[in-house]
């Protein structure tokens, strides 16, 4: 019986040569992500998803594990075009092992026979056409980790600008310099877990802080529009030592950075422990802008969280967005980005199509 890795075997291409080198005759290094795999001929990579096949990279291609319309608060990006559509595609596997992962049976499929998913092959043309017809204004790479698939992204994305949409990573940022540059052109927005700020337990997850650390330096850099999302787990990075070198290092790559503060609920394999109550989030935030973090939200807590879901001028207060989980209110945020008031810049991407869905606080 055919397995699903041989089924993924089928839907797979040449890696670009941008994230591959080839050494040592057959042996070859990937660089999609913070791995940076030596990998012999016939075997894989961390992820299980890009292998050796004699002395030839081979990726992802041209299917789709799942795909969907999602409120593009959900992924979460609160700064781009608030109230707007994000066509959501992801395909399988993980560099990360995370316990908690809410995303488990794309991200961990090839590790965890539990998963039961399967694949639906795809051209990225279909996937820009349903994003269009379901009036979507933004393509978005998740559910798993997109660095390690990133071929296919580009090559979905090359069709998604072609039609005037947007572009996103949902991602854990345990990139490389390389993947960070081959991307750069046809990325508009990325969302990025920061899963705390102690190394040995990033390890236990399967990855080092320092990468993720450096990519968020970089895609700030290169001008990706960014926001930055850390999932409070109760006793696991929740210690407020820690939360305050988090923020302080997010501030200092820049205090424009939204940072999304988020409750965990017990998942996947890390199920006997207590969620994270709506008090905990408040605490979070609060270090967050005591460190300088002009824009803090909370999530995973709708109506809980007093005003932390929405988005307010950091010089007069104003309200700009107003949000209960995804029912958004109108977007007041000026087309150039602004605040209509004292026309502060609110940092983001922002259009004169902003504003709520039909299901929205606007119309309820």
């Amino acid at each position: 019986m055919a397995t699903l890795a041989d089924a993924l075997a089928r839907h797979t291409r040449q890696a670009d040569p941008a994230l591959v080198e080839r050494y040592d005759g057959t042996w070859v290094r990937c660089f999609a992500c913070g791995h940076a795999c030596p990998i012999p001929d016939g075997a894989t990579g961390v992820c299980k998803v890009r292998f050796n096949r004699g002395g030839t990279l081979m990726v992802p291609r041209g299917y789709v594990a799942g795909a969907q319309c999602d409120p593009i608060e959900k992924k979460p990006f609160f700064h781009a075009e608030p109230g707007s559509l994000a066509f959501s595609f992801g395909m399988l596997g993980c560099d990360l092992h995370c316990a908690y992962c809410q995303n488990w049976v794309t991200s961990q499929a090839l590790r965890d026979p539990a998963s039961g998913t399967g694949i639906s092959e795809v051209t990225a043309a279909d996937l820009v056409r349903e994003a269009r017809l379901a009036g979507a204004r933004a393509v978005v790479s998740t559910y798993n980790e997109p660095l390690i698939t990133s071929e296919w992204a580009v090559e979905v994305f090359r069709e998604a600008r072609a039609a005037g949409l947007r572009t996103g990573y949902v991602s854990n940022g345990h990139a490389t310099p390389r993947v960070l540059e081959y991307l750069a052109p046809w990325l508009d927005l990325f969302k990025i877990d920061l899963k705390g700020f102690d190394d040995a337990q990033y390890r236990k997850l399967g990855g080092r802080l320092e990468p993720v650390l450096d990519t968020i330096r970089r895609v700030h850099a290169m001008g990706i529009w960014m926001e930055i999302v850390t999932l409070l787990v109760p006793g696991l990075n929740d210690a407020p030592h820690e939360l305050e070198r988090l923020t302080a290092f997010i501030a200092g790559v820049s205090p424009d950075i939204p940072w999304h503060v988020t409750a965990f609920h017990a998942d996947y394999r890390m199920q006997d422990r207590r969620g994270t109550a709506p008090h905990m989030l408040l605490a979070a935030a609060a270090i967050g802008r005591a460190a300088g973090l002009r824009f803090v939200y909370a999530g995973n807590a709708a109506g809980r969280v007093g005003g932390l879901e929405n988005t307010t001028c950091p010089t007069c207060q104003a309200l700009l967005v107003e949000r209960v989980a995804y029912r958004i209110g109108p977007c007041r945020v000026t087309p150039d980005g602004r605040c209509p008031s004292c026309r502060t810049v609110i940092p983001g991407r922002w259009t004169a199509q902003s504003g709520p869905r039909p299901s929205s606080l606007a119309g309820s």
